[in-house]
């Protein structure tokens, strides 16, 4: 095994040395002879006897075979030589034309310096070449800065004294987090105010949430304010292709920390070195479990009283090993959850500021509706009103610039190539005026904002958009109920006016299901069931994803539980548009005609008086009986 691991990388070295080889003998053979000879002139002898006779000719060595002479050529003084003949008269003719007899032949260089100069020159030359280049095979090899031959170092980034330039006022919507950070970065600034009264610094922080939520910026900003190095890697660089490296790749990180301390150390997603150890086939001595016992090991071996502090992200706190969760090791798991309505509107203050922006942006407003939206999403949602000021020809954002670029990242662009039919465009009116308005004439609903039925990128034909007034964080069964009825709401329009159904509440009937399920599971919301739970939430963080946790009998019970509770939703969603079915067809028409229409314009035609729309609702009458037939 150990012989077939280093066939691969010797090959290419004979090949190299083989190749070196015939190079320096070809030196040797052709180039040498001819740079040691390159400055005598060859002749034939009557040019040597033409040059004698005209007085050219000064010097001469004759020797076995050639004779070699000096001769002048426009004031120059060249060195010839010519093939010797057999001439009985040559000495006469030379003493005759005053030439001297003397030395004249090159010297020919020394042993030594002719195997200088023939093999040790080139010979190094190849060999620090050949270093050269096996150094970048190796790091091509290893895959990483290092390369093959620096296994078990670390690839942590290292950034020292706050060269990110991130502080704490670049961090918002997280405020929690930030006081107990702020201690961490107390601590590293005055460790003498803590060690008088006894108390040691935790030895490391999980910063847990959702995607997006700024744990990684939040780690920077400690760095950045306690003014220390900052180690940052992710936790898929620990993870090698030999076994035990990821190991060495640790000890090698905790040994330069303990070097540069006071220090911090951000181990992201740390959760794919950190999962659960469950004995499997490996039996433990895998390269993730080697790497994650080496974690714990470093973890309980330094000594925090340096100043060392480990800072760790994940969205799966589920998954982490408990042996790393335990005090000592992590000893505070720091929430990094989606910002309220406050923390979304300072967040938004803050990406702003990149920005131009005109004077009358109302940040609250935008607040109120991105509910739900992550720090990461808030700043796209700025930079998209940006661009969408660019693309329009002004020279900053407006409200309509961040309205649209909620509606962006909630639903994708508007495809203006994709032209509906009338028969489509006015289903999808009444569709989405069915949402609207059932949502409107519940007292536990939230308010509506906008409704459109411009088709988007998301693959949305339409969408009605709700905002609630202030952050909820309790929803009341009865609150439940009467969204599981909103979300019924547009195919119940398309059955009321048109008796047929189409596709189009794909989603609805999607998001009706999920929560009347969740109701009865989770939420103890059914007399049946009472306060016991059938289903169990993994990765909270990262979508929520539920399994159930019952028998067989008690599936089927309560799938025709979940089937009943959304059938009276959205018969109460029939009713409501049945009593109401006047505004139904004005509000239609109007975002038939218009396509987009805001809340407040819903709302003044829902209210105005009945006196105001009997012609319009006589009219629109007819006009069901229209769009039905063509339907």
């Amino acid at each position: 095994m150990n012989v077939d691991n280093k066939k691969p990388g010797r090959k290419p070295l004979y090949v190299y040395y083989m190749v070196a080889a015939v190079i320096i003998i070809l030196l040797n053979v052709l180039l040498i002879p001819s740079i040691e000879e390159r400055k005598v002139e060859k002749t034939d002898y009557s040019t040597f006897l033409a040059g004698v006779e005209k007085g050219y000719v000064t010097t001469v060595e004759v020797q076995d075979d050639y004779i070699y002479y000096e001769a002048t050529s426009n004031g120059q003084v060249i060195c010839c030589k010519t093939v010797k003949m057999d001439d009985p008269n040559l000495v006469e003719r030379l003493e005759k034309a005053n030439v001297k007899f003397g030395a004249v032949a090159p010297e020919q260089p020394s042993i030594f310096m002719s195997i200088l100069l023939g093999y040790g020159i080139p010979i190094l030359i190849f060999v620090l070449l050949g270093r050269w280049l096996s150094k970048k095979m190796m790091s091509s090899m290893g895959g990483g800065p290092g390369g093959a031959m620096s296994f078990g170092k670390s690839n942590a980034k290292v950034y020292v004294k706050s060269s990110t330039g991130i502080k704490f006022s670049d961090v918002a919507g997280e405020d929690e987090a930030k006081d107990l950070l702020k201690e961490i970065v107390d601590y590293l600034h005055n460790p003498q105010k803590y060690r008088e009264i006894g108390a040691s610094m935790p030895k490391g922080a999980l910063l847990v949430g959702p995607p997006g939520t700024g744990k990684t910026l939040l780690a920077k900003a400690v760095a950045g304010e306690a003014e220390v190095p900052f180690f940052s890697i992710s936790g898929s660089e620990f993870v090698e292709m030999f076994v035990g490296m990821g190991a060495a790749k640790v000890r090698d990180l905790f040994k330069q920390a303990n070097e540069k301390a006071p220090c911090i150390v951000f181990i992201d997603e740390i959760d794919t070195i950190g999962k659960k150890r469950d004995g499997g086939i490996a039996g433990g001595n895998d390269e993730r479990e080697q790497t994650l016992n080496q974690l714990l090991t470093e973890m309980d071996g330094f000594d925090g009283s340096k100043g060392v502090v480990i800072l760790a992200a994940t969205n799966r706190p589920d998954s982490l090993d408990p042996a790393l969760l335990r005090p000592g090791r992590f000893d505070r798991r720091i929430p990094v959850e989606l910002p309220d309505l406050l923390g979304r509107e300072e967040i938004l203050r803050v990406h702003a500021k990149k920005i131009k922006i005109a004077d009358s942006v109302r940040f609250d407003e935008i607040a109120k509706a991105a509910a739900g939206a992550s720090g990461a999403e808030l700043a796209n949602i700025v930079n998209e009103a940006a661009l969408r000021a660019v693309r329009d020809g002004r020279k900053f954002a407006t409200q309509a610039d961040f309205e649209e670029s909620i509606e962006v990242v909630i639903a994708g662009y508007q495809k203006k190539n994709r032209v509906l039919s009338n028969k489509e465009k006015l289903i999808v009116a009444y569709h989405e005026i069915g949402h609207a308005l059932v949502a409107a004439k519940q007292t536990e609903s939230a308010p509506v904002h906008k409704i459109t039925i411009i088709p988007r990128t998301s693959g949305a034909l339409g969408y009605t958009m709700q905002v609630d007034e202030g952050e909820h964080y309790l929803m009341t069964k009865e609150e439940l109920e009467n969204k599981i009825a909103t979300f019924t709401g547009g195919r119940a329009a398309e059955e009321l006016i048109f008796h047929s159904i189409t596709t189009g509440a794909a989603n609805d009937i999607e998001q009706a299901t999920k929560l009347a399920r969740a109701m009865i599971s989770r939420y103890g919301m059914s007399d049946d069931f009472d306060m016991v739970a059938m289903e169990n939430v993994t990765n909270q963080y990262l979508g929520g994803d539920t399994s159930l946790a019952c028998s067989f009998e008690t599936q089927t019970l309560l799938d025709k539980k979940v089937v009943d509770l959304v059938k009276r939703q959205h018969q109460k969603a029939l009713n409501i548009l049945q009593e109401n079915i006047g505004k139904l067809h004005e509000l239609a028409k109007y975002l038939y005609e218009q396509e987009t229409i805001t809340g407040e314009e819903f709302m003044n035609i829902l209210q105005a008086p009945p006196a105001q729309i009997g012609t319009a609702q006589s009219n629109n009458s007819s006009e069901e009986t229209t769009a039905a037939q063509e339907v």
